[in-house]
C-alpha cells in the first residue's frame, strides 16, 4: 500500500505539471492566435492612454515578448523558489509556492485564494455531508423496499433533484425561504472562527439546495448498487449463517457497493473544492468560483491561471484519496 501511495504521489506531481503546461499554454497562446498583440495585452496593465514607452516597459517587466517556453519556465521556478515582482513604485517578494501576482488587486495569487478558500471549504464539506447521509440512506431504503411507494416517491424526487439547477432551486430558496417567509437569514459568510452559529445558519441554504442536487445522484446510484449486491452469492451466505439483517446490509451489501460511489464522490468533491461556481455566484458568496469568475471578467490572467491550478491540484488530490480508499473498503483491491 505504501508503495503504491508513492507511486500514486509521483504520478499526481507529473499530472500537475502537464495540467500547468496545457493552462499555461492555452492562456498565452490562444490570445495570440487570436490576433491580440503583446501591445494589446500591456495596454491592460496601463492607463487609458499609454505611450509607447510605457507599453515597452510593461511589457519588459512582464516578459510579454519572451517566448512561451521561457515564461513557462518562470512560472514553474516561481512556483519551487518564489518570485520577485517590480509594480514600478516598489519590489515585491512573493515566496514559494508562488503562483503569480495581480496588479489589478495588488496581492499574491495565493493570497487571494487563502482568502477565498474557507468559504469554498465550508460550502464544499457542509453540502457533502448532507448529500452524502441523505443519497446513501435513501438509496438502501429505496433498494430494500424496491417497488414501494416511498421507493417510487424517493426516485421521483431523486429526479427532480437531477433535474432541477442549482440557480433554480437557489434563487427559490431565497426569495421564499430567505425573504418571504423569513425561516432563514440572509446567506451572507461568516467565518467559523469568529461566530460559528452565524456561519452555521448563514450557510444552510446554500447546504441544502446543493445536496439536493447530489443527493438525488447518490440516492440513485446506492439503490442501483444495492439492487445488484443483494442478490450476490456472499450476501446469501451471510444471512444463511444467521448473521442479522443490518449485518447484512450495512457490511456486505453497502460496503461492496460504496466503490463506484466514492469514485463519483472524488470527482465531484474535487470539483467543489476547485470553486462551487454557480453556487457561489447564486448566493453572493466570495469563494474560490467567485475569484475565478472576478479575474475572467477583469482580464486578469495570473488569477484565473492560479484559480484554475488550484482546482486542478484539488482535483488530484481528491482523486488520490478515493484511490487509497479503495484499499479501506474493498479487501479485493489490497490484496491485488
Amino acid at each position: 500500500m505504501v508503495t503504491f501511495i508513492v507511486r500514486r504521489l509521483i504520478g499526481s506531481i507529473g499530472l500537475l505539471l502537464v495540467i500547468s503546461a496545457v493552462v499555461f499554454g492555452i492562456f498565452f497562446l490562444v490570445p495570440k492566435a487570436a490576433g491580440v498583440t503583446t501591445d494589446q495585452l500591456a495596454a491592460r496593465y496601463a492607463g487609458k492612454t499609454p505611450d509607447a514607452a510605457t507599453l515597452e516597459a510593461i511589457k519588459d517587466r512582464f516578459g510579454l515578448d519572451d517566448p512561451v517556453a521561457v515564461q513557462y519556465g518562470k512560472f514553474v521556478k516561481a512556483i519551487v523558489a518564489g518570485d520577485t515582482y517590480d509594480t514600478g513604485t516598489q519590489t515585491i517578494r512573493c515566496p514559494a509556492p508562488c503562483l503569480g501576482y495581480s496588479f489589478r488587486t495588488n496581492q499574491s495569487v495565493l493570497s487571494e485564494i487563502g482568502h477565498r478558500l474557507p468559504v469554498t471549504l465550508s460550502i464544499t464539506f457542509g453540502a457533502a455531508v448532507l448529500w452524502l447521509a441523505g443519497g446513501i440512506s435513501i438509496g438502501v431504503l429505496s433498494a430494500l423496499r424496491r417497488g414501494t411507494i416511498f421507493d417510487r416517491a424517493a426516485m421521483a424526487l431523486a429526479l427532480a433533484g437531477v433535474s432541477l439547477p442549482i440557480f433554480f432551486t437557489g434563487l427559490l430558496g431565497l426569495a421564499f425561504v430567505v425573504h418571504q417567509w423569513g425561516l432563514l437569514p440572509e446567506v451572507n459568510y461568516v467565518a467559523l472562527t469568529t461566530n460559528p452559529a452565524k456561519w452555521f445558519t448563514a450557510l444552510i441554504l446554500p447546504w441544502i439546495c446543493l445536496a439536493f442536487l447530489y443527493a438525488a445522484l447518490y440516492a440513485r446510484l446506492t439503490r442501483a448498487g444495492m439492487l445488484e449486491t443483494m442478490n450476490e452469492d456472499f450476501v446469501r451466505t451471510a444471512r444463511a449463517k444467521g448473521l442479522p439483517e443490518r449485518t447484512v446490509v450495512v457490511k456486505h451489501g453497502l460496503r461492496a457497493t460504496l466503490t463506484p460511489i466514492m469514485t463519483v464522490f472524488g470527482l465531484d468533491l474535487g470539483l467543489l473544492l476547485g470553486g462551487a461556481i454557480i453556487t457561489e455566484r447564486t448566493f453572493s458568496l466570495p469563494g474560490l468560483g467567485q475569484l475565478a469568475l472576478d479575474g475572467i471578467f477583469q482580464s486578469d490572467l495570473p488569477v484565473v491561471l492560479g484559480a484554475t491550478m488550484a482546482a486542478a491540484l484539488f482535483i488530484v488530490l481528491a482523486n488520490l484519496v478515493v484511490d487509497v480508499l479503495y484499499g479501506v473498503v474493498d479487501p479485493r483491491v489490497r490484496h491485488s
